[in-house]
């Protein structure tokens, strides 16, 4: 077993506690608002198929990538599960309309590839939506402090902070359009516990929004080209108007065209 593997099963375990429950809790609701917009014909979800974030999505091809071993993961018809490698996808470059993935960089020996992977087999104007552990949180300081076991069975050294995913998307053509935080509790073991401390998220999300335990970042892929600014670009403006004669639009003209596209 890879030491991505252990990570990612380990983590399955802890996301059935009660602190991991508040996690999928709030990660569901920010996957089914974010999703339920993201439009096309392909949709993919790489890792954790043990939930479906895909849920809320409209899409009609959808799709869990895992590289578990088979007889961990229980199958389903929708989406289909299938197996492979998360660092060389099996997806033609730009084939896919929606990838998320929840978790997998922070259980991964090479993020940067995965990210990398994720952006050549999304579609210009594609989206790819991110959530993770945040460091910078009350959940971070407590999982780094010495001493003391582990709160979440990730080490904080593999945990990307938002500002690490922000120079990965900038390099990569990929433009941030929203982002969330939540989970702002003490780590409390037992639910009894978080209910108690949940006036937290409520303020949480007013005073310390960037310290949040979890994050979920969405981001869209742009075409990355070479843009004429400043006075280039008027001229250029300018001389394509000056070519540009009038078009002269018809009655014969519409019919024609609905005929030919009718015919």
């Amino acid at each position: 077993m890879t030491q991505t593997n252990s990570q990612i099963l380990n983590l399955t375990q802890w996301l059935n506690t009660d602190p991991g429950q508040t996690v999928i809790r709030w990660e569901t609701d920010k996957f089914d608002q974010i999703v339920a917009n993201a439009f096309g014909f392909n949709a993919l979800q790489i890792g954790l198929p043990a939930w479906d974030f895909l849920r809320n999505n409209r899409i009609r091809s959808k799709v869990i990538l895992t590289d578990e071993s088979k007889k961990n993961v229980t199958s389903t018809d929708q989406p289909k599960i299938i197996h492979g490698r998360l660092d060389q996808l099996p997806f033609p470059n730009c084939s896919l309309d929606l990838v998320i993935l929840p978790h997998i960089l922070e259980c991964s020996q090479d993020p940067h590839q995965i990210l990398r992977e994720v952006e050549r087999v999304l579609v210009y104007e594609g989206r790819v939506v991110i959530s993770g552990f945040n460091p910078n949180s009350l959940w971070g300081l407590r999982n780094g402090m010495p001493f003391l076991d582990p709160w979440i069975p990730i080490p904080n050294r593999n945990m990307v902070s938002v500002r690490r995913l922000k120079d990965w998307f900038k390099l990569l053509s990929l433009d941030i359009d929203r982002g969330h935080f939540g989970c702002y509790t003490p780590a409390c073991q037992t639910e009894k516990w978080l209910k108690r401390w949940d006036f937290m998220n409520r303020a949480g999300d007013r005073w310390w929004p960037v310290a949040g335990g979890v994050y979920l970042l969405s981001a869209e892929k742009r075409a990355r080209g070479m843009h004429l600014v400043g006075p280039l670009l008027k001229k250029k403006r300018r001389r394509s108007l000056a070519n540009r004669r009038p078009a002269i639009v018809t009655q014969r003209n519409i019919t024609q065209l609905f005929n030919t596209e009718n015919g």
